[in-house]
């Protein structure tokens, strides 16, 4: 009799430098996600990081980083350029996403940069900005190497989007495996994405000491924490008894 494995919880933490790895690593962390903020001002969203910034985290951890694509000033054929350079220093997978003029999915941008990047697995970075995300969710699904849309319902975070994700995904369950949940996850809203079928999920200043950006780096207790309250809320939802 074949047994079928239930879906674990994954965990996302973003780091932003290189005493960010070790940290998150040992507190339960499944994947980095490596980003810069452009200024330093985290409002303008995650921006790509230096190459050698990128170095330095490959070298703190064995867990797989995956790299922000997304400079503003630079054009296409240069990111590519930039996003090979992350793959040949290490990186496992990159987070990038481009929406045309009318805030629709590009798809065919995101199909070239998947190609000329040799199909490397991506993340739709930006999803919540386009215009009407029930065809932004249609357009995007198939699109090739993607390996998941991270989205909090709203470009305001999961506080305002949580319930019109929770409500995208009651009527279409078949995308909350392309979900990770992400910006502003709050342990309150948890139990209620696990039973939508949400498994992978993403955290920032909440993994870090303070719970803020400023200055501060991730905290092993805090991911710990994090670990622990998505293992169970999964657990929960699938009917697993605790242990």
């Amino acid at each position: 009799m074949t047994i079928v494995t239930p879906d674990p919880a994954r965990l996302d933490v973003v780091v932003t430098r290189g005493r960010d790895a070790a940290p998150a690593q040992a507190g339960g962390a499944d994947r980095l996600l490596l980003g810069s903020f452009p200024g330093g001002a985290p409002d303008q969203g995650h921006h790509s990081p230096e190459p050698a910034l990128l170095s330095t985290v490959v070298r703190e951890t064995d867990l797989p980083v995956w790299v922000v694509l997304r400079h503003d000033e630079l054009p296409f054929h240069r990111l590519v350029a930039l996003g090979a350079t992350y793959l040949e220093l290490g990186a496992a997978g990159l987070a990038f996403g481009f929406l045309d003029r009318d805030l629709e999915v590009d798809g065919a941008s995101c199909a070239e940069m998947s190609r000329e990047l040799g199909h490397v697995p991506w993340l739709f970075d930006g999803f919540d900005a386009t215009l009407e995300q029930r065809t932004a969710w249609r357009d995007v699904r198939h699109l090739p190497g993607l390996d998941g849309v991270v989205t909090a319902g709203s470009t305001r975070g999961l506080d305002h989007g949580a319930e019109e994700l929770l409500a995208r995904l009651h009527t279409d369950p078949s995308l909350a495996p392309l979900v990770v949940a992400g910006g502003g996850l709050t342990p309150a809203l948890v139990p209620w994405l696990a039973r939508a079928g949400v498994r992978r999920f993403a955290v920032g200043a909440s993994a870090r000491e303070g719970g803020s950006w400023n200055r501060a780096s991730v905290d092993a207790t805090r991911v710990r924490t994090w670990r622990m309250l998505l293992d169970d809320a999964v657990d929960l939802a699938l009917g697993v008894p605790a242990g």
